[in-house]
């Protein structure tokens, strides 16, 4: 299927089965968010992969009682750095000059170039940042969900500050910003399953200039 049609099947699933995702597809779906892009491609953030039905069970409170928590396959945890530190920028240069074979002295306009960025920024303006980066991040997940016929769920519907709690966040430099729900989509339970997609049209949504 093409990625429009990728795109066209896909939907927030309301409920699902709890079929398990295949681990390779999975590991696919991993490795698509971790080649997602991002501000300075600094990927300011971590996911959390949780596969264990206790914690799950913890957080589904949290997320008001939502039933894609527990249904889905496997739970991801979009979290933020809370700040942007010379220390986090210097172990980014070094992975560059690793991955590129340049010598850090080369990589100094661009470390100048995100240390001027972020670290004039108020801790508060950094996290904010950071976790604008997740949703470039989750929006990668979703089209490769799509792509795997993986049904997904992305979430803002939770409490952050207990979530944070629960998993010990703030102790990692963290902060919750997005989850992503992914498994099969129940179609004998879910009521959107063959809803038609409600978008704008093109002359809508665009402006040509």
């Amino acid at each position: 299927m093409s990625l429009l049609d990728d795109l066209s099947w896909r939907y927030a699933a309301k409920k699902m089965n709890g079929a398990k995702v295949p681990s390779e597809k999975i590991e696919i779906l991993l490795e698509a968010i971790r080649l997602s892009a991002s501000g300075f491609g600094l990927q300011p953030y971590q996911i959390l992969v949780i596969e264990n039905p206790e914690l799950r069970a913890q957080i589904q409170p949290i997320a008001f009682g939502q039933p894609q928590v527990i249904e889905s396959s496997h739970l991801l945890v979009f979290a933020a750095w809370n700040e942007v530190t010379e220390e986090k920028i210097d172990a980014f240069m070094q992975l560059v000059s690793e991955t590129r074979n340049v010598p850090m002295e080369a990589l100094a306009d661009y470390r100048g170039a995100i240390a001027g960025s972020m670290l004039k920024r108020p801790q508060e303006a950094q996290a904010n940042w950071a976790a604008r980066q997740v949703y470039l991040a989750m929006g990668t997940a979703l089209a490769a969900a799509a792509h795997l016929k993986i049904d997904s769920t992305p979430m803002e519907g939770f409490i952050p500050a207990k979530l944070d709690e629960l998993l010990d966040l703030n102790a990692k430099g963290l902060h919750s910003v997005l989850m992503l729900a992914v498994g099969e989509r129940d179609t004998n339970a879910d009521y959107m399953v063959n809803a038609a997609k409600v978008r704008y049209s093109k002359e809508q949504l665009f402006t040509r200039l």
